[in-house]
Parts: C-alpha cells; sequence; structure tokens
C-alpha cells in the first residue's frame, strides 16, 4: 500500500491520524517495502526468510542489505516491468523450522511473485523445497553448498560461485610455491556445515594429492553451537602444521582460533578460514587490524574497486547509505544479495515477463553479468561461470592477491609473526 503525505497542513485531524495509523502498522511488521515507487500500478512482490538474530544474524542482516540496496536502485531505474518491486520478508532467527514457515507464508498468504533465497546453505535447502513445491523461482547468492545443488530442485538458482570450489585458489597458490618454500604439513577442522565441510574436503584432496602431509584432521565436524573451541585449536598447535585450514561459517569460530593460536604463540607460515575474514569490518573489529594482516580467505569473484557491472553504482549506492563507512567495510552478503537482484533484473528484463515457467526457461539458458562476474546456470542451479578470488588481509585492506590476473598485491607469505 502506499501511503502519501498530508498536502495540506489544515486538512482533517482524521486524515493525519489514519496516516500515521497506517505507518504505524508497516513499521510495527517485519516486511520490507519499497522505498522508491514507480507509478500507481501494483508493486512486484518478492519474498524472502533472513536470519536477523540468532547464529547467523550478521551475514543475515548483510544479506538483507544488499536486497534493499538493489531494490532501490531498480526501482529507482522504473521497476520491473514499470512497476515498483517491493520486498516481504520475516526473521527465521536463524532456526530452520521457521524458515519453512515463513517460505510456506509468502507463498500462500502473501501471495509474492517471486523468492529470494535466505543466508546459508542449510536454510537455503529448506527455502528451495518451498520454492520448488509451488514452483517459484528462487534467487539466491549465499547459500550455494553442494547439498543445496544436490537437492534435485528445478527452481532454485545460486548466483554466486559454488562454494565447494572456493579454496581451490588456496590450494593452487601453495602447491605453485618454490619446491624450497612450499609447506609440508596441513592441520584441517570444520565447522558442522554444509557450506563449511565440502570445501575443507576439496583443500584436503588437492594438497594430499600434490604432497603435503596431515599433521592434524579433526575426526568428525564440531558442532556449530560449540561454546569453546580453545580444546580444537589447542590440538592443531600441538601438531605444528605449516599451515591451518578452518571451515567456519561466520567470525565467531574463526576469530576464537585465532586468539587461541595467539594465546598459545603459534604462527603457521599460512592461515585460511572459508569464512569469517570475508566479514569486512566486523572481523576487523573482533581480532583487529594488526593481528588480521596475513589471514587469507576464499571468495567469489569481487573486490571494492573491480571493473564489473554495476559495481560504481552498487559502492556509491552503499556509501551513501551508510554515511561514515568506507569501501573496504562491505560485507560478501550485502554484495551477495544485490548479485541476486542483478540476475533477476536481467532476466525479466529479457522476456518481459514474470510468468514462472518462461522465467525458469530464461534462466536455464542464459548469461548475466554481476558484480561478482558472468553468472551462468547449470541444470542443477549452479553458477559455473564465476571464478572465486583468494583475498588476503594486507595494510588494513582485505584485497585479491590470486590469481595474479586478478590480483592486487602478491600474497605475504609466510605469514606475519602476530603483532604485539
Amino acid at each position: 500500500m502506499l501511503v502519501r503525505p498530508v498536502s495540506k497542513i489544515g486538512k482533517s485531524i482524521f486524515t493525519v491520524i489514519a496516516a500515521i495509523s497506517i505507518l504505524a502498522v508497516m513499521g510495527a511488521c517485519s516486511q520490507g517495502t519499497q522505498t522508491t515507487t514507480t507509478g500507481n500500478q501494483n508493486p512486484i512482490k518478492i519474498g524472502f526468510s533472513i536470519s536477523l538474530a540468532g547464529d547467523f544474524a550478521a551475514d543475515g542482516k548483510a544479506v538483507l542489505d544488499g536486497y534493499e540496496l538493489w531494490r532501490d536502485a531498480v526501482n529507482a531505474r522504473g521497476g520491473l516491468l514499470g512497476r515498483p518491486v517491493q520486498l516481504v520478508y520475516y526473521n527465521d532467527n536463524s532456526e530452520v523450522d521457521q524458515v519453512t514457515t515463513n517460505y510456506q507464508k509468502l507463498a500462500t498468504s502473501d501471495k509474492v511473485s517471486l523468492f529470494f533465497g535466505p543466508f546459508s546453505t542449510k536454510l537455503t535447502v529448506l527455502a528451495g523445497a518451498v520454492a520448488q513445491r509451488y514452483g517459484i523461482p528462487m534467487l539466491e547468492g549465499a547459500g550455494t553448498g553442494d547439498k543445496v545443488f544436490a537437492s534435485g530442485f528445478t527452481t532454485v538458482f545460486g548466483a554466486s560461485p559454488p562454494s565447494s570450489s572456493y579454496l581451490g585458489t588456496f590450494a593452487q597458490y601453495i602447491l605453485s610455491l618454490p619446491a624450497d618454500q612450499r609447506p609440508k604439513t596441513v592441520a584441517y577442522a570444520a565447522v558442522d556445515n554444509p557450506f563449511a565441510v565440502p570445501q575443507v574436503t576439496k583443500a584436503k584432496e588437492a594438497f594430499t594429492g600434490g604432497g603435503l602431509t596431515t599433521a592434524f584432521e579433526l575426526p568428525e565436524p564440531y558442532a556449530e553451537d560449540i561454546a569453546d573451541v580453545t580444546p580444537i585449536a589447542k590440538q592443531i598447535v600441538s601438531s605444528k602444521a605449516d599451515i591451518v585450514v578452518i571451515g567456519t561459517v561466520g567470525v565467531g569460530d574463526c576469530v576464537s582460533f585465532l586468539k587461541a593460536f595467539q594465546q598459545q604463540h603459534y604462527n603457521p607460515k599460512a592461515f585460511i578460514a572459508t569464512s569469517g575474514p570475508d566479514e569486512g569490518k566486523a572481523f576487523i573489529d573482533a581480532i583487529g587490524a594488526k593481528a588480521a594482516e596475513g589471514i587469507f580467505v576464499p571468495n567469489a569473484g569481487w573486490y571494492p574497486d573491480i571493473k564489473n557491472y554495476q559495481n560504481d553504482q552498487f559502492v556509491a549506492d552503499y556509501l551513501k547509505k551508510h554515511s561514515g563507512s568506507n569501501k573496504e567495510e562491505i560485507n560478501n552478503g550485502t554484495v551477495q544479495g544485490y548479485v541476486t537482484g542483478q540476475v533477476l533484473e536481467q532476466a525479466v528484463n529479457k522476456i518481459h515477463s514474470i510468468d514462472n515457467k518462461q522465467l525458469l526457461s530464461e534462466l536455464r539458458s542464459d548469461l548475466f553479468n554481476s558484480l561478482q562476474g558472468p553468472v551462468q546456470f547449470d541444470a542443477q542451479g549452479r553458477n559455473t561461470a564465476g571464478i572465486p578470488f583468494l583475498f588476503q588481509w594486507q595494510g588494513s585492506h582485505l584485497i585479491p592477491v590470486y590469481p595474479a590476473s586478478n590480483a592486487l598485491a602478491n600474497p605475504k607469505y609466510p605469514k606475519p609473526e602476530w603483532a604485539a
């Protein structure tokens, strides 16, 4: 519903009260609304569940930020098919049961036209099941683990490169080092999450095939709700592994490992985590800029100055919305959310329709552009055109360092000693 401001103060007090009441109801609701309209046509409603509390809250809020930035940008361009985009969303509190409930409500009560995905592979699998049941196209960028694409969905499309490929660039870099510099031993640990485990498994396969020895491997993934990773960290320290590969899904456990290593005066030649170091300001605030120096993280092909599709506008819009921020603080989840909208917009504009069948066909058959580079989906909804980069914290900046064709600096190896 569009709420129009009262044009004359002298109008009836009842009109003012009615307008205030409508605004109050909208503010109390957990649904998003478009901030830019394109006329009097009915909005195109896009629904999703997002984690605004619980374990995934930081990432969920970042993804929501990306969705909202794209919504504002597309509405400023005239919307989709000349109609304003409205985001309708509900908080899932990072709980699996709530995700299914939210998407059911979006499909039946809210009658949204399209779905965006939640944050995390685990929640995306559940959302995808609802999308499949109702035949509603669901684009997403923050749930790209193998489990999503092995579920047999025909209506789910992961706009970011599949996460299982992310650590491949790190393995390629390490194995490309001259023999006299190459590490000899590796330690591995991973949280019990379908985003993290496949990445660590594939990294081990690559390193073992390249002749590196496993100094430590956690027998089973550790629980997502683990209270303290220090016992695991101490086992890694005791292994004296040259490099450490940790499968994480956020800042918390990643920083806990790093702080435990600092306390034990253990400085591996290289440390990489699947998530955490990519979260910009949140990571620096938690660990400190000096301690972050030399930390690696894999990620989809994006950094603030990359000359990819609409990136200049995205960065400018982000900085305008987040006054006082800098571009290095942009969370990867925000990029993933924005990319999702970019792909949808191109597909809809190409076919001039949001008909589900036509849209599904277009998504399966075309090539799209995004902040992260090219997007093309295979039969399972996996983006096979995107190329992950290896990033490293250097001088308080997270920058791409491998492959060389996209690097802004050479990797720092071995990792600098922990700052005092």
